[in-house]
């Protein structure tokens, strides 16, 4: 088969690369934190604003190289709506059709994102987007590009800008350049993949320390590494957490991981929003979180260094849930509690967990 096409498709895609800057790495200002230094690596920058650009660029990357996707294929992907987003902007780019099979409850502004790039959407009940989106490319003679199955290899971990390699690239001048702990929330499992496989590489001797929402079986799945589990219900926090174990979630690359309830999650989203001074998505708010308690938890032993996590997105996404004071009522739960628990940390350095 001529080659001409995906050659031109491969070089659009590496031009647009070229075209995009690196995101920023955020220092917060927490002077209760005299001997750490915490940091946010803002993916929301990237042109379809989340972490998952850079995936869907590789994942079109992969599906080239590997012949899956000529001219005029169908392509197809099981979302929770952010890389749906992200593949509907490299699909335009190479003038190919595409359909996102997401959620019901995908927040509408994402659904607006997805149809803006030409996307079409297709919506159906969580526990259907697998089995749908392959029936949907059998179908159309199309490729489902499953990003579940194929994140964790489709990014080059061993470095060429991936995301762990910027990461130290911006911290060589920092005062704490090889951090303590790199935090991250797994979604499709491929991002924490690649950056606990980047650690190991390069020999450095930070640790990864993953966390996981309510109702995922990520947490429950490092402890028990029974493949065949399953949650009954969704997680709530929109792009990260999974009712089923994920193929490209690698355990054996995570040093630690945590599970964070949603109410600390929503509060911390809220918490961050503020010192920033612009809205952040929830799955933020899981990472940092995480990164609070472990700072917490250092600061006691009287331990020094640098933490990092994700800033995965922006929480203009969400203005109808997670930023509706109603809807996270209903959804979410109260987040007095651990608002409180957040403002003592910011006064002391010290995170007292509520009480479940």
């Amino acid at each position: 088969m001529p080659r001409s096409w995906v050659n031109w498709a491969i070089a659009q895609i590496e031009a647009d690369f070229q075209r995009s800057a690196d995101t920023h790495l955020i220092k917060l200002d927490l002077p209760a934190l005299p001997q750490i230094d915490i940091y946010l690596k803002d993916e929301s920058t990237h042109p379809t604003g989340s972490l998952k650009h850079r995936l869907a660029r590789s994942l079109f990357l992969y599906a080239l190289s590997n012949g899956w996707i000529q001219q005029g294929t169908p392509v197809i992907e099981a979302s929770s709506g952010s890389t749906a987003i992200s593949e509907a902007y490299f699909a335009r780019l190479l003038g190919l059709p595409f359909i996102a099979v997401i959620p019901k409850s995908t927040a509408q502004k994402k659904i607006d994102q997805i149809e803006f790039y030409g996307g079409r959407c297709h919506l159906v009940a969580p526990s259907e987007i697998y089995t749908e989106s392959a029936r949907l490319a059998k179908e159309m003679n199309g490729h489902y590009m499953d990003q579940f199955t194929y994140a964790e290899r489709a990014t080059d971990w061993r470095g060429n800008n991936n995301i762990a390699d910027s990461i130290f690239n911006q911290m060589q001048r920092e005062r704490f350049p090889e951090p303590s702990y790199i935090v991250m929330s797994p979604g499709t499992g491929g991002t924490s993949a690649t950056i606990g496989r980047y650690l190991r590489y390069q020999q450095h001797n930070t640790q990864l320390c993953v966390v996981d929402p309510d109702n995922s079986v990520f947490f429950d799945f490092y402890h028990q590494r029974d493949p065949a589990l399953t949650s009954a219900c969704a997680s709530n926090i929109e792009g990260i957490g999974r009712p089923r174990v994920e193929p490209s979630f690698i355990p054996d690359v995570v040093d630690e991981m945590r599970q964070i309830p949603d109410t600390a999650s929503i509060a911390t989203m809220q918490w961050l929003s503020g010192i920033l001074g612009r809205k952040v998505g929830a799955s933020t708010g899981t990472n940092l979180y995480g990164v609070l308690q472990l700072a917490s938890e250092m600061q006691a032993r009287g331990e020094s260094g640098s933490l990092i996590t994700l800033l995965c997105d922006s929480g203009e996404r969400y203005l109808d849930s997670y930023y509706c004071d109603q809807w996270v009522s209903d959804r979410i739960g109260d987040l007095q509690p651990y608002q409180s628990a957040l403002q003592h940390f910011q006064q002391t350095g010290e995170l007292k967990e509520p009480a479940q």
